[in-house]
């Protein structure tokens, strides 16, 4: 009895960390990172090197107020990157635990229901 309880409390371990709900701060801080960092090197690259055959990124002065393609708009674009970013990040966390949670509340009240299903029987 003792072997069976004990190789069952691994697994209900490794449940609990794979169904763990997301950070939704830390989610957004380090896709908010990722893509301001992401719109600052690009714009740099493109002050800097200024390519002939290169994607016209001034068009995202049509979704973030201030930028252009100038060192300003680098730290501008740095700063929308992150904001768009940490506001994506943290959405996608909520939305996760959200479906996570109500995935198993549902899987839950199944399985209860199940369980009295023939209590009628017994009376």
């Amino acid at each position: 009895m003792v072997a069976a309880h004990s190789s069952v409390a691994p697994v209900n371990h490794v449940i609990e960390r794979v169904f763990a709900p997301l950070h939704k701060r830390a989610l957004g801080v380090a896709l908010g990172l990722t893509a301001g960092v992401l719109v600052f090197l690009v714009t740099a690259f493109h002050v800097i090197a200024r390519p002939a055959e290169a994607p016209p990124i001034y068009l995202l002065a049509q979704y973030f107020y201030g930028y252009d393609v100038s060192w300003r708009g680098a730290f501008v674009g740095l700063w929308w990157g992150f904001v768009t970013g940490f506001t994506a990040g943290w959405f996608a966390a909520f939305l996760r635990n959200f479906a996570v949670a109500t995935r198993i509340f549902l899987i839950r009240a199944k399985a209860e229901l199940h369980q009295t299903n023939d209590f009628l029987d017994h009376i």
